[in-house]
């Protein structure tokens, strides 16, 4: 049976993507088939086969099984806007049963299937919904990357709140040091420790130009089973 994990941020350039490439590695390297999943994605370019997001191919390279590009990024926008103006824009309803359909074909070729959501836990995909429906469609745990910089504390909290009101478990938490400069970074990951109620998965230092093979060997992903 497949193992799925619903990935969010405190906010947006926190490193999701990094992290979600660094996890699926991790997982690979237990010897799981592993694919990522961004089933919404705003900022693209068109190729041969319609538009394409950054994120979208650093997950597929990180990937060890090579799914359709449908299945794992349902929804592309051509604007790097909020990704409901940019379906509003782009005269598109996202539609969570639409995406949840295909998880389940990524589920169906695939042990670990990890899901990106865009921006922090709680931004809006329509009128009607959000990234937190989104989660709460696919019924998964969540990870929580934590831009390590000012504010870190309060949208962790903040976000572990909504994840858990949403009826949904903190399967665990990444601290991602994306500010070098900040003052108190070790008191305030300390902090977050004695807060969140989830295992911390990793501790990763601030690289210029990070290599997600090499964060993945600072992951430990026992609490995840």
């Amino acid at each position: 049976m497949s193992a799925g994990y619903f990935v969010t941020g405190t906010d947006t350039g926190v490193g999701k993507t990094l992290m979600t490439c660094a996890l699926l590695h991790a997982f690979a390297r237990r010897g799981r088939r592993v694919v990522g999943m961004k089933p919404v994605a705003a900022g693209a370019v068109r190729d041969a086969h319609g538009w394409c997001n950054d994120d979208v191919r650093m997950l597929s390279a990180a990937s060890n099984i090579d799914a359709p590009r449908h299945l794992v990024n349902p929804y592309c926008f051509e604007a790097s806007i909020a990704p409901h103006i940019a379906a509003q824009r782009a005269s598109v309803t996202i539609d969570l049963t639409r995406i949840a359909r295909a998880y389940s074909g990524l589920a169906a070729l695939a042990d670990v299937v990890l899901v990106e959501g865009v921006g922090g836990f709680c931004v809006p995909l329509g009128s009607d919904c959000d990234s937190a429906d989104l989660a709460h469609e696919l019924k998964l745990p969540v990870i929580l990357v934590v831009g390590v910089r000012l504010g870190c504390l309060n949208h962790a909290l903040l976000t572990a709140r909504a994840v858990r009101a949403a009826g949904l478990v903190l399967a665990g938490w990444i601290a991602n040091r994306v500010d070098p400069a900040m003052a108190a970074a070790d008191e305030n990951v300390d902090a977050l420790d004695e807060r969140l109620a989830a295992p911390r998965l990793g501790d990763v230092r601030f690289v210029a130009e990070p290599d997600p093979q090499a964060v993945a060997e600072l992951l430990e992903l026992v609490a995840l089973g």
